[in-house]
């Protein structure tokens, strides 16, 4: 995926930096949504050299250009993750703050017919779930 990385930035007109380098391909590896916070102790654990200054610079550049999307999930904070991805939505446990994401093509499916019953198109679309365990015991494995 790093070579993906690599022409995304090249079609953006950006130069891939070493600290650039290190923060996607950590966000390319995160099996969650990190915020910035948490993704400079990732960062800084590969390399203590880069600042939190350069991860938030860096987000925000890469967002705006395309490359990150952001989700502001109910605790308000930014979390990221590429966009390279295809669309899926989020389940999120509201006990434990664990995000899981899913496709469904019958929810897809019933969000166009409703908006066609509308009279629209969907342009852009997220859905966010708001879930508790039904098992106390049970828990997800991928962490927000």
């Amino acid at each position: 995926m790093t070579s993906s990385i690599d022409e995304l930035c090249r079609e953006e007109g950006l130069r891939l930096t070493r600290p650039r380098r290190i923060i996607m391909q950590v966000l390319q590896d995160s099996t969650d949504h990190p915020d910035v916070v948490e993704l400079h102790r990732r960062v800084a654990a590969i390399d203590p050299g880069i600042a939190i200054a350069t991860v938030y610079r860096t987000v925000k550049l890469f967002q705006d250009r395309g490359i990150l999307e952001s989700h502001k999930f109910a605790d308000g904070r930014a979390r990221y993750e590429t966009a390279e991805q295809e669309h899926h939505d989020h389940l999120i446990d509201v006990r434990t703050g664990d995000i899981i994401e899913f496709r469904s093509d019958e929810i897809e499916r019933l969000q166009e017919e409703i908006a066609r019953r509308h009279g629209y198109r969907i342009v852009s679309h997220r859905l966010e779930i708001y879930v508790e365990p039904l098992d106390r015991g049970r828990r997800s494995r991928r962490r927000g």
